[in-house]
């Protein structure tokens, strides 16, 4: 199995007009995997009112599913034919592949415990259309499940359904609904997960943003680094129960025989300092010396303004210790969280606005949360310097070095 090419993430940074490029090496579960995902978002109905976001959720998790390391098969606004053409092809490409995703927006329906995709063509007039007009969740789960390791299921499909009603009343067609039924899982390779925008049964809502209150949580979380997909998950009901005021909480089915990671990345990676643009095997020629070293000058500089810690050794979460800042000195992280922050949380923000706050209700901090800010900020170390933090960069210092004992 070949190997992808390394993601880099840039960050630039200026000191006195001194412009370093800063490329980090970022080894991501896409090096070692074969990813395919279809995508599908259905939003602009023929025999239903249109759906304002499902074609914008299913474009912007193929960009996100992109950057995670993903050949995606994708389609929008398709008809059943179309849908069947691209599930075909997909059917063909993901054969073999360490992770098999789907991911799915638009309407969908549950006719007494089988769950229903619908393309944007589909009238439902009687029981008979089921066949010939829907597309059968099961259907595409076969698909997906030949020779793969991982299976990955996420559907934003629970929204209010008027063709489901024409159905339950017009043909009389029993157990017709806009909730989708729970999705028994097979044994096979390393595991399924199924997640649902709602519970089994219950409606999803749309939303009134760019994306359903569910897309933009997945978004958010299914490539958080280092974290699992059912953390992941944890994570996306948790910012969808709230976001809704309670009404929609996310349901997931999981049969993983291993830690799914999506986004991997090595603390321990070494910098590379060049030109964003410059090929790798030009950057690598000894016409690049010079820029690099200026590079490397540039990063130095950086590095020497990093504040050093009062405190040698490693940082523990609940444990008070001196960061060599009089102002938060003798306290633990977990103290300091919950406490008031030193500075403003956003640049120019004006101090009756956040002076008497608690950092854990502007930043909804938790020591999960935290952990994963830290890791960034040990996997860039010059990343604490980019903007004023509430507790002080000192603060960041020493999240970078507990990140670097575990986060424990």
């Amino acid at each position: 199995m070949g190997f992808r090419p390394f993601a880099f993430c840039a960050a630039l940074f200026r000191d006195t007009g001194l412009v370093a490029i800063v490329l980090f090496l970022t080894l991501t579960a896409a090096t070692a995997e074969r990813r395919v995902a279809l995508v599908l978002g259905n939003s602009q109905y023929q025999h239903a009112a249109p759906l304002a976001n499902p074609a914008r959720d299913a474009k912007a998790m193929v960009e996100r599913l992109q950057n995670l390391g993903f050949e995606v098969v994708s389609g929008f606004d398709l008809t059943k034919q179309q849908t069947q053409a691209t599930v075909a092809q997909f059917a063909k490409q993901v054969r073999g592949a360490d992770v098999a995703l789907f991911f799915y927006a638009g309407h969908g329906l549950q006719v007494s415990g089988n769950n229903y995709l619908l393309p944007v063509d589909a009238a439902l007039e009687d029981e008979t259309s089921l066949d010939f007009e829907a597309v059968s969740v099961d259907f595409i789960m076969r698909q997906m499940s030949r020779e793969t390791s991982i299976r990955l299921v996420f559907l934003d499909a629970c929204r209010d359904n008027p063709l489901a009603d024409v159905l339950a009343k017009t043909a009389g067609v029993k157990g017709a609904s806009s909730g989708l039924a729970e999705i028994g899982i097979e044994d096979g390779g390393a595991g399924t997960l199924v997640a649902f925008a709602a519970s089994p049964n219950q409606l999803a809502y749309d939303g009134s943003g760019d994306h359903s209150p569910f897309t933009t949580a997945l978004l958010q979380h299914i490539g958080e680094s280092n974290v699992s997909i059912t953390e992941a998950m944890n994570r996306v009901t948790s910012d969808v129960f709230k976001a809704t005021a309670g009404k929609q909480r996310p349901w997931t089915n999981v049969s993983l025989t291993t830690e799914v990671v999506l986004h991997k990345v090595d603390l321990n990676a070494p910098l590379i300092v060049g030109e964003a643009n410059t090929p790798p095997d030009e950057a690598s020629s000894g016409t690049r010396s010079s820029a690099q070293n200026d590079d490397q000058l540039a990063l130095d500089i950086l590095r020497a303004k990093i504040p050093k810690l009062a405190t040698e050794g490693p940082i523990f979460f609940d444990r008070p210790f001196t960061f060599g800042e009089p102002a938060i000195d003798g306290k633990s992280i977990a103290q300091l969280i919950k406490g008031e922050p030193l500075f403003s949380p956003v640049e120019g923000l004006d101090k009756s606005v956040w002076e008497g706050k608690h950092c854990d209700a502007c930043h909804e901090w938790n020591e999960t949360r935290l952990c994963e800010q830290a890791k960034n900020f040990a996997a860039n170390d010059v990343s604490v310097l980019r903007l004023q933090h509430p507790l002080g960069t000192r603060f960041k210092v020493a999240l970078a070095r507990w990140a670097q004992g575990g986060c424990k």
